[in-house]
């Protein structure tokens, strides 16, 4: 006779009945994100390229597993630290860090504080070597580089953080670059939130432009932004690295002038 805590029914004997509750989680589509990540050697490259700033002389968690387990966490949907307590015993999160139980809040708030300007740099180094692997082993032989500015709003007294007139609040204002196929994020920056939409434009995309140029010689770049990035600046650098450029112009009276011209003549030519 079968007896509670697990029960099996008449009607369907695969089915089963159990009221021991059990190790539940909600957050079982992370199996796909982890075999991504295996697929692309993400923890091997982490170790070889991330830099921490560890003074530890006893780890509990390496720093790459801390890593893995942030990354996990903001795609689950739980941006915030204070996350990882309730997280601790979650069975899919122990799966897949391959641990007995995750890090908690003060062990991740420790992790960030190893994190110092050359981690910043090495995660972006981490970030272009997933993204050649990506890059690499598909036929796409255009790259549409998409260039654009964000606001991140801030609270407090951040450093560098200012008010914005254009967002009409007070944060950063980063730099970010996407691939306009794909929609992979190839590149940010983190700039104060009173810079213009293209400033510090041309050391941030030139080592994006050289680094695609050697990966694949042959392929196609074409670099595309809106009016806040027409300038002088962005058009000498893409024409130094041989790269085509389409930027949004805002309507002024020279360019209409020009367009007019322009107007006229199609309108002889295809009577219109």
């Amino acid at each position: 006779m079968a007896t509670l805590p697990e029960k099996r029914v008449n009607f369907n004997p695969k089915l089963h009945i159990s009221h021991t509750g059990g190790e539940l989680s909600t957050d079982a589509g992370l199996v796909l994100v982890k075999e991504l990540m295996a697929q692309l050697n993400f923890t091997t490259l982490a170790y070889q390229l991330v830099h921490f700033d560890d003074q530890r002389h006893y780890a509990r968690y390496s720093n790459v597993s801390l890593l893995e387990q942030v990354v996990l966490q903001l795609i689950a949907g739980y941006p915030a630290d204070l996350a990882a307590t309730s997280l601790r015993d979650d069975p899919t999160f122990k799966l897949l860090l391959a641990q007995p139980q995750l890090a908690s809040q003060p062990s991740l708030s420790r992790f960030w504080q190893r994190c110092d300007e050359q981690t910043i740099t090495s995660l972006q180094t981490l970030n272009q070597a997933l993204l050649d692997q990506a890059w690499t082993g598909a036929k796409q032989q255009q790259l549409i580089l998409d260039i654009d500015s964000t606001h991140a709003d801030t609270h407090g007294h951040q450093e560098k953080t200012a008010f914005n007139a254009h967002y009409g609040t007070t944060g950063y204002h980063p730099l970010v670059a996407f691939d306009g196929q794909t929609g992979h994020c190839l590149k940010a920056q983190l700039r104060p939130g009173n810079v213009y939409t293209s400033t510090d434009i041309a050391p941030f995309i030139t080592p994006l432009l050289q680094h695609y140029h050697q990966v694949k010689p042959n392929a196609d770049i074409l670099v595309r932004g809106d009016s806040g990035f027409a300038t002088p600046e962005l058009y000498e650098t893409c024409e130094a690295n041989d790269t085509f450029y389409l930027i949004r112009l805002k309507a002024n009276r020279r360019l209409n002038q020009l367009a007019e011209r322009f107007v006229q003549k199609l309108s002889k030519i295809y009577d219109f």
